[in-house]
C-alpha cells in the first residue's frame, strides 16, 4: 500500500531532502514545487547568495525555510545557526509557524522576537539555544546588546519583504545586525518587489547572487481587479454593495491611516458585519485576537492599515477592497496579494475618487495594462457582479509571466552530495561586513 505522505512529498523529491524534512513537506500539504521554490531551493541548497522576487502567496518562505532546514541536519551544532529578519511581528511570527511545520520531524527549534511583549519569554527561549531565529530588527538589537543573542553560529540570513527592510526607518538597524554577523554567510533575499533606487543595496549584500525574477510587477492571474468611481461621502454605501456581492467570503479592507480603520470597523460592526481593525497603535495581545479571529472566521472582515500589506497567509480572504487608495504601485501590490493566494482565486477592488488619477496611473503603468472600471453615484450606480476583465486586457496582464533567472556564475560547484554542502562557501568569497 502506498503512502499518502511519501506521494504528497513526491513532487519534492528532485531536491533529495532528508526523510525528516520530506516528512514536514507533506505533513504541510505541499505536493508540488511552486515556480519561486523549484528555481530557488537548488541553488540555496548549493549555498549560493539568493536573490527572490515574485509576487506574494507564491511560496516564498518554503523556498528558503526548506534549504535552511537542510543545512541545520546536515550540519548540527550549537544554534542559532539561520536569521530571518522580517518587518513586522506578523510575518515573523508567521514565518517561525511554517518553519515549525516543516521542522515537526525533526529537533530543529525557531524562536520569533518582536517587540510590544515582554521579553522575558524570549530569553527564556534563546537560553535553550534555538537553531532559528525568526526577528524584527529592534528586539533582535535589544536582546544581542544584552548579551543574549549569540551571532556565532550564524550561517544563513535571510532578509524577507527586503524592499521594506531596505527603506530608510529599517536600514540603520539592518546595517548593525550585517556589521555583528559572521563575515562568511549565506545571504537570502526575497520580496515581491525591488524598487530601482533600493536595488543597490541588495546588489552590495549579495556576492554573485542566483537571481530568481518571476515578474514581480505583474498581477496574479487568480486576481481580478476592478477600480471604483466613487466620491468619499459614498465610499460606505459602496463598501456595503460590494461586501453583498455574490462570492464573498470575507475581506481585507485596507485604509490610509488607523484613526480610519477604527473608524470604519465600528461602522461595519455596527452595521451587523463581523468586522474588526487591525493597526500599529493597538497592542500585540489586540493585533494577534484580531488576526486569530480573523482567521478562524469568527470576523469576516479585517479592516487595516499597510500593517497588514505584507506576508500575511490567509487563505479563505475572497477580497481585498482597497478602501483608499494606496500611496505608490508597491503598496497596491502587496495589499492584493493578500487574496488570490495558492491559486485560489480573489478579487481585488479599489475605490478611486478624483484626486487618485495619478496614483491609478502610476499603478497601471507597473501592471502594463488598464484595470477595469465601474462607476457608483450612490443612487443604484454599477457596484456588485464585476465582470471579468476583457479578454484583451487579460491576455496583456498575462504576457511576459515567464521563469525566473540565474544571475551570477556557480560559486561551489556540484558538491552537494559529494561530502557538507555548506562546504561550498567558498573561503575565497569576500566577506559579507565589507559588501554591506
Amino acid at each position: 500500500m502506498s503512502n499518502p505522505q511519501q506521494e504528497n512529498a513526491a513532487g519534492f523529491a528532485g531536491f533529495e531532502f532528508h526523510p525528516e524534512v520530506d516528512r514536514g513537506i507533506a505533513a504541510a500539504g505541499f505536493i508540488d514545487p511552486r515556480p519561486i521554490q523549484t528555481q530557488a531551493i537548488p541553488a540555496a541548497l548549493e549555498g549560493r547568495d539568493i536573490l527572490g522576487l515574485a509576487q506574494t502567496g507564491t511560496g516564498k518562505t518554503a523556498a528558503f525555510a526548506l534549504p535552511i532546514l537542510e543545512q541545520i541536519l546536515d550540519e548540527p551544532c550549537e544554534g542559532p545557526q539561520a536569521l530571518i529578519v522580517a518587518p513586522t511581528r506578523e510575518l515573523a511570527s508567521q514565518i517561525c509557524e511554517e518553519i515549525r511545520l516543516l521542522a515537526r520531524h525533526t529537533k530543529i527549534t525557531a524562536v520569533t522576537l518582536f517587540g510590544g511583549v515582554s521579553a522575558a519569554s524570549q530569553r527564556a527561549a534563546l537560553r535553550k539555544h534555538p537553531d532559528v531565529i525568526v526577528a524584527c530588527p529592534g528586539r533582535l538589537l535589544d536582546l544581542h546588546g544584552q548579551g543574549v543573542v549569540h551571532f556565532d553560529n550564524i550561517t544563513t540570513l535571510v532578509l524577507d519583504e527586503a524592499d521594506h527592510m531596505f527603506d530608510m526607518g529599517f536600514l540603520p538597524d539592518i546595517r548593525r545586525i550585517l556589521a555583528a554577523l559572521p563575515e562568511d554567510r549565506q545571504n537570502m533575499l526575497f520580496s515581491a518587489t525591488m524598487p530601482r533606487e533600493i536595488r543597490h543595496l541588495a546588489d552590495a549584500l549579495l556576492y554573485e547572487p542566483h537571481v530568481v525574477e518571476l515578474n514581480q510587477d505583474q498581477p496574479l492571474e487568480t486576481i481580478e481587479h476592478a477600480l471604483f468611481s466613487v466620491d468619499n461621502p459614498s465610499k460606505f454605501d459602496l463598501l456595503e454593495r460590494v461586501l453583498g456581492e455574490d462570492g464573498f467570503v470575507s475581506a481585507i479592507v485596507f485604509t490610509r491611516t488607523k484613526h480610519r480603520a477604527r473608524k470604519l470597523a465600528r461602522q461595519l460592526d455596527s452595521a451587523g458585519h463581523q468586522a474588526i481593525a487591525l493597526q500599529g497603535n493597538m497592542s500585540q495581545n489586540q493585533r494577534e485576537r484580531a488576526l486569530n479571529g480573523f482567521r478562524a472566521q469568527k470576523f469576516d472582515i479585517l479592516v487595516a492599515t499597510d500593517i497588514a500589506a505584507r506576508g500575511l497567509d490567509i487563505e479563505q480572504v475572497s477580497h481585498v477592497i482597497n478602501f483608499d487608495m494606496p500611496t505608490t504601485p508597491d503598496a497596491y501590490t502587496h495589499r492584493i496579494g493578500r487574496t488570490g493566494r495558492s491559486e485560489r482565486q480573489g478579487r481585488a477592488y479599489t475605490f478611486v475618487t478624483p484626486d487618485d488619477h495619478d496614483l491609478v496611473q502610476a499603478v497601471e503603468r507597473r501592471m502594463g495594462a488598464a484595470i477595469p472600471r465601474q462607476a457608483f453615484d450612490g443612487l443604484g450606480g454599477a457596484a456588485v457582479g464585476v465582470a471579468a476583465r476583457p479578454e484583451q486586457e487579460r491576455s496583456t496582464q498575462r504576457s511576459g509571466r515567464g521563469q525566473g533567472q540565474g544571475g551570477g556564475r556557480r560559486r561551489n560547484g556540484d558538491n552537494r552530495r559529494n561530502g557538507s554542502r555548506s562546504g561550498g562557501r567558498s573561503a575565497n568569497r569576500t566577506p559579507a561586513s565589507k559588501r554591506a
